[in-house]
């Protein structure tokens, strides 16, 4: 339903139904329309407007959201030295203050209402030959919007992070890594610069190297950075070449000025634009783990609970739809990148829901869970028709951020509990852990698109822009997408049930072996065990780590109400013939999982999979040593080759000089007797006797 039809928009397709026994329904209803303006509101223009109660502070938000969490990480290593307490101090209350910068922003703009865009500088122009590289920071309605998520998500996993690495004696750089995190997503966010773009862009890709590396003792962890760290360096290349492309033909670094260069008639829609386009394409898919580069992000589950939660909600795989969001218009214009971007997450979204199901862990089935639904967030840019914005794919990184960052440290509170996140350890959390029942739950239920938590709104909002595609331009781009949209829906429906049964199974193994006898016939058993279970997980966590999982339970359920605000200019459209065709098809596959789970003794329906099967899902269906194949192959031939070329040929000129000076002064030595000549000692017996008379005579 549009924004302010209400009900009657919905009731809207019932017209014209004759049911059985009841009266019809007239084919045209002429429902009310509620208009706020007529309401008698009591006159308060008396009142001050923003612009006067605004004041105006010392730099601008978009500045300091940038500043402070970067500062955060400086101080944290450059003062702090071994006390875990004093870094939490440095860094937690500058993060805070971060989030109260972005949520400072969009007040800032009320009072600047009607007026033009404002930027705000950094470090100054920079001279770049011909090109002159202004380095300066935007502010706008959507800017707000994601810096306030980067920011809430941020302070989630630091206050976490601060019980979870308390005794980690690494704690100090781990919190200084999610601060200088945070700043390099701030600096994409608020950008206005390619430079500066390019910069948070590849602080990230190192900051995620280091936060999935942390325990660096262990060779899996270790791996998995380096892996991370290869494949998103292999897709940036084409990332780099299509944003100097972009600068180069429009004379500018500017975003903006490279927008309205080649969305006017001087950038057209030529091949310069499509190669840009593509390269900036592959570079979003590495980093957003999409086909071919998806396979690093499950892997990188071998980093703490936190930092995944950090990189899998509102930092390094968000970031790419975030740079694509900007360049938007260049997107609808670049006809081949639009179809490659478009076949690319249509394959991610359906191929990642289904190795989800497969997961051995639970981390990684939300790992997988990641690449799907940022998958869709990509694949709704696609489609996106000429003149509208992407709305409907930033409130799906919205929604992801806060229902998948609730999840993970969810999920990390219940694997200290019982000890670690596969399926073998967490069966029966929740029977045993009620506390953590509400939060998995919440996130579940999220995550799955139930109503009318937030994952719902954004799941039908992004439904409707897919079908506003379609029907804009019917194409191979378009069709492909509504598929791929259109079997997520069961897909994710399954794994999240799954998910929920083998937490939510009936009775945990240890308390089934190891049950104390209760004598007391005032308490029920299953009500004292219950009430340890509740005792012992609120006591393992401290009540700020708590809160942070609250703050995020209470964002998932409540941020639906988001779409309904001015922040974002979305048109609320139910089809409600689809709606209940996308309920029914959740229902059936939540069904057929749990049918699946009866005779289980874990309730796990992946259980009934071929063992093979499994083994393949969990090795990422062998991506692995097609990435040692088809890159690190050849990239060592070559450099073997290079060695030989270098060695073999440019050394062996030079070489070949010295044996030719050499073989010269041999022949001329061969040449040349080894007895002076009689003229030889003449002329060396009249210098000596020449020297004689001129020492006598002098």
């Amino acid at each position: 339903m549009s924004r302010g039809a209400g009900l009657p928009a919905v009731l809207q397709g019932l017209e014209g139904i004759q049911l059985p026994g009841l009266p019809s329904v007239p084919d045209h209803l002429d429902w009310p329309v509620l208009d706020p303006s007529a309401l008698p509101l009591p006159d308060l223009s008396f009142l001050p407007g923003p612009a006067e109660v605004v004041p105006d502070l010392p730099g601008t938000a978009a500045q300091w959201a940038v500043l402070l969490p970067l500062l955060a990480a400086a101080l944290t290593v450059g003062l702090v030295r071994r006390s875990s307490r004093a870094a939490a101090w440095a860094t937690i209350p500058l993060t805070l203050l971060t989030l109260l910068a972005t949520l400072w922003h969009p007040v800032t703009l009320a009072a600047r209402e009607g007026e033009p865009p404002r930027h705000s500088s950094t470090v100054g122009p920079l001279a770049l030959g011909e090109l002159v590289a202004p380095l300066e920071l935007q502010s706008g309605r959507l800017v707000v919007l994601l810096a306030v998520v980067v920011a809430t998500v941020a302070l989630a996993v630091q206050v976490f992070a601060r019980w979870y690495l308390f005794y980690d004696p690494r704690y100090r750089p781990f919190a200084a890594t999610v601060s200088l995190f945070t700043a390099a997503m701030m600096l994409v966010v608020h950008s206005d610069d390619v430079l500066l773009t390019l910069v948070g862009w590849e602080v990230m890709g190192w900051c995620s190297y280091l936060l999935i590396g942390h325990y660096s003792a262990k060779d899996s962890a270790n791996r998995a950075a380096t892996k991370a760290l290869l494949v998103t360096r292999v897709a940036d290349v084409g990332f780099v070449i299509g944003l100097v492309v972009l600068a180069a033909g429009a004379g500018s670094t500017r975003l903006s000025d490279i927008v309205e260069h080649w969305s006017g008639p001087a950038g057209g829609d030529g091949p310069w634009l499509a190669l840009a386009m593509t390269g900036v394409v592959l570079g979003v898919a590495g980093k957003s783990a999409q086909v071919p580069f998806q396979d690093w992000l499950p892997d990188a589950m071998a980093g703490p609970t936190p930092a995944s939660a950090l990189i899998h909600a509102a930092t390094m795989v968000a970031a790419g739809a975030v740079v694509l969001a900007q360049l938007l218009p260049l997107l609808q214009s670049a006809g081949p990148a639009r179809l490659l971007l478009a076949v690319l997450t249509a394959v991610t979204v359906v191929g990642a829901a289904l190795m989800a199901f497969a997961q051995p862990d639970l981390k990684r089935v939300l790992a997988w869970s990641t690449v799907s639904q940022v998958g869709l967030m990509l694949a709704v840019l696609a489609v996106v028709p000429a003149g509208q914005g992407p709305d409907a794919a930033l409130m799906q990184l919205t929604s992801h951020a806060w229902f998948k960052a609730l999840l993970f440290l969810a999920l990390g509170w219940l694997g200290v509990l019982t000890g670690g996140t596969a399926v073998v350890h967490v069966v029966g959390g929740t029977t045993r852990f009620r506390t953590l029942r509400r939060p998995l739950a919440v996130g579940l239920l999220a995550l799955a698109g139930v109503p009318p938590l937030v994952g719902f709104f954004s799941k039908e909002l992004l439904l409707a822009q897919v079908e506003a595609g379609v029907e804009a331009g019917p194409g191979v781009a378009a069709t492909v997408v509504l598929a791929a949209v259109g079997a997520s829906v069961p897909l994710t429906a399954a794994y999240c049930m799954r998910a929920w049964l083998v937490l939510g199974r009936g009775q945990h193994p240890v308390l089934q072996q190891g049950a104390t006898r209760i004598d007391d016939f005032f308490i029920d058993r299953d009500v004292l065990e219950e009430a340890a279970g509740v005792e012992e997980a609120e006591s393992a966590i401290s009540s700020s780590a708590r809160s942070a999982v609250t703050a995020l339970s209470v964002l998932t359920v409540l941020g639906g109400l988001l779409a309904l605000t001015p922040v974002l200019q979305v048109e609320l459209v139910v089809n409600v013939p689809l709606l209940a065709v996308s309920l029914l098809l959740m229902a059936l596959a939540a069904l057929v999982v749990w049918a699946l789970g009866r005779g289980v003794r874990t309730r796990d329906a992946a259980a009934r999979l071929p063992h093979p099967v499994v083994l393949a899902a969990e090795r990422g269906l062998g991506f692995g040593r097609v990435y040692t194949t088809a890159v690190a192959v050849p990239v060592l031939a070559a450099a073997r080759a290079v060695r030989w070329l270098d060695r073999e040929v440019l050394d062996g000129y030079v070489r070949g000089l010295g044996h030719l000076a050499r073989g010269l002064g041999a022949a001329g030595a061969w040449g040349h007797r080894g007895a002076p000549g009689p003229a030889m000692l003449a002329v060396l017996a009249g210098a000596v006797l020449v020297a004689a008379v001129g020492v006598v005579t002098g």
